[in-house]
């Protein structure tokens, strides 16, 4: 199982030398706290770079957190409850995983899921659905579970104390008796909910970070995420170099990750949808109108099991991130032209190992693609260090 970096920053902040066209060289692995052991430090250069503040997936900004545009789905039909119960619980002799329902609201769902044999612990952000959530679970012998939690809230990091509805991983899954399993063992538990209406993006690369360092939620092993996706978001995630214009960074993070299949597929109409000042009944904003008109995909995510088989590991993701960031920053550009100014390597022998040719683009990889040319860098034994990094990029 790999052992979680707790407290180390997700970005690195690269020292820059002085003089014009300066660089800081790095060696086989993400940077790492001086104060660990030298072995955990995988050969670092000595000039000693710094090191970021996480990125900062707490809230929205004000302006869109405060905006009639937010709002929750829920679903309220039992027909379409029953059904996506079935599907996320499986064929009833198999045995039920422990399931995290998020922001269950009205609990139409929750219902269903109780009904097709699931353990359900619903972790609800709104306190005045609570007390008919905590009704639904009597005489059901602790098959349900109420919490004043935000799924997307779990482990911020905003430092200080956290209140509810944010909560820390440690605690919740504590407090649940769920404990850490090798990331090599089956899958844990299930989350099963909806991304935030106004927050897809930010809710995935907080979850694909938490995942690549094994932090958070996914500290406790394989957790398989079942969540419905905007269209929009949801191509973009699953594009590769034949949608060039969709294919973009996380689609490439989180095809490497996971394994993603679509469960199901429905309109946005049989969804209720409440706002802050209620139900949504009729709207000119043409935003929301473009919504409504979409369908939302219930995917799930399971993180790969050989995720960090070969040379990525969650010691140095983050140096892989920056990979990806910096090649589509340039999409129309030679990957070898990319690779000169990140690696001292020979670039042409990195490709010709991958079995790709000097003229190859960055729009023409696949995940996969992207994934081999990371770890045959890592692994790579011509030369002590791996990776340049050029000061104008160091937060990309």
């Amino acid at each position: 199982m790999w052992i979680p970096v707790a407290g180390l920053p997700l970005q690195l902040r690269l020292s820059a030398l002085a003089g014009a066209g300066r660089f800081c060289i790095l060696g086989s692995g993400a940077a790492m706290r001086k104060h660990l052991p030298a072995r955990n430090r995988r050969g670092l250069a000595d000039s000693s770079p710094q090191l970021l503040p996480e990125p900062d997936f707490r809230n929205p900004p004000r302006k869109a957190s405060r905006s009639s545009l937010d709002f929750k789905r829920y679903v309220t039909d039992r027909r379409l409850a029953t059904t996506l119960a079935q599907i996320v619980c499986g064929k009833p002799n198999r045995p039920p995983h422990l399931l995290l329902e998020c922001n269950p609201g009205p609990g139409i769902l929750t219902e269903a899921l109780l009904e097709a044999g699931a353990t359900v612990v619903a972790l609800e952000s709104d306190k005045t659905f609570i007390p008919h959530l905590e009704s639904l679970g009597k005489n059901l012998d602790g098959k349900l579970r109420v919490i004043h939690c935000d799924f997307f809230r779990i482990d911020p990091r905003s430092g200080g104390a956290i209140k509810p509805p944010a909560m820390s991983s440690e605690g919740l899954f504590k407090n649940l008796g769920v404990e850490e399993v090798p990331w090599t063992a089956g899958v844990p538990l299930k989350v099963f909910g909806m991304f935030p209406s106004r927050g897809e993006k930010r809710a995935l690369w907080k979850l694909a970070y938490d995942l690549y360092s094994c932090s958070s939620i996914y500290k406790f092993g394989r957790i398989e995420i079942n969540m419905f996706i905007g269209e929009k978001e949801f191509q973009k995630l699953m594009a590769d170099p034949r949608n060039r214009g969709l294919y973009y960074v996380l689609s490439v993070v989180w095809q490497v990750a996971c394994e993603i299949k679509v469960l199901h597929m429905e309109p946005w109409s049989s969804f209720d949808v409440y706002t802050r000042s209620g139900r949504l009944e009729n709207t000119k904003r043409k935003e929301v109108l473009e919504l409504l008109q979409q369908n939302l995909y219930l995917i799930q995510m399971t993180p790969r099991r050989n995720l960090f088989a070969n040379s990525l590991t969650p010691m140095n993701y983050n140096i892989f991130f920056h990979l990806l960031k910096h090649c589509f920053g340039k999409r129309s550009a030679t990957v070898i032209d990319h690779l000169r100014s990140l690696t001292p390597l020979d670039a042409a022998d990195i490709l010709m190992q991958i079995g790709k040719k000097e003229d190859e683009k960055v729009v023409n990889m696949y995940p996969e693609d992207f994934k081999r040319l990371f770890e045959t860098i890592e692994s790579s034994e011509d030369c002590t260090y791996k990776w340049l990094y050029d000061d104008t990029l160091e937060d990309v």
